[in-house]
């Protein structure tokens, strides 16, 4: 097993990395917010609860079925604008990801940029086969994001999940190794 702490992906404007202590305060102030936490069911009240949650993501390792592995999006500068989820669903083949950006870095391309960026490692590092995404339907720009980068709706289960005493839709995407595109 290996351990995730030395994770560290470059594309044009981002690093992609383990997410750490340092990323506290940052990860915290987005994810807090009503607008970032409404599809989601992660909803942090205070910052000890973040602390709790990075201390459980060091622990976490490479391909051990139905571990999550949080990533931070930084700019190359260093500030974290948001982080991707890895769940490894099985110890070879197949991951689900999840991906949240702070509000003030939404609409430029970093979303798409980084996600791309994990599909590459998913496929070519980690040697994975399938790679989906759970999303809400109502989430339209991830859901835009999702098939601009080339994943393909494959369910819209009604009314499927329970989060904060309401029931919601989800949608499964994916996209196999050998349907994703490389880009240059």
């Amino acid at each position: 097993m290996t351990k995730c702490d030395d994770i560290s992906i470059e594309t044009g404007r981002l690093l992609v990395r383990t997410l750490s202590m340092k990323d506290k305060e940052a990860f915290y102030k987005y994810r807090s917010m009503p607008e970032v936490y409404k599809y989601q069911s992660m909803r942090p009240k205070n910052i000890s609860e973040i602390e709790e949650f990075i201390k459980k993501n060091a622990n976490a390792h490479l391909n051990m079925p139905d571990t999550w592995l949080q990533l931070a999006v930084c700019l190359k500068e260093g500030q974290m604008i948001g982080d991707i989820g890895i769940h490894f669903i099985d110890d070879k083949y197949q991951i689900e990801i999840g991906y949240t950006l702070s509000p003030e870095y939404q609409g430029m391309g970093f979303a798409a940029e980084a996600v791309k960026a994990i599909i590459d490692y998913a496929f070519n590092e980690l040697k994975k086969y399938r790679i989906i995404a759970s999303v809400d339907p109502d989430n339209l720009s991830s859901v835009k994001l999702l098939e601009r980068i080339g994943f393909r709706k494959e369910a819209h289960f009604i009314k499927s999940y329970r989060m904060n005493d309401k029931w919601y839709d989800d949608c499964v995407y994916a996209i196999l190794k050998d349907e994703w595109k490389t880009e240059d």
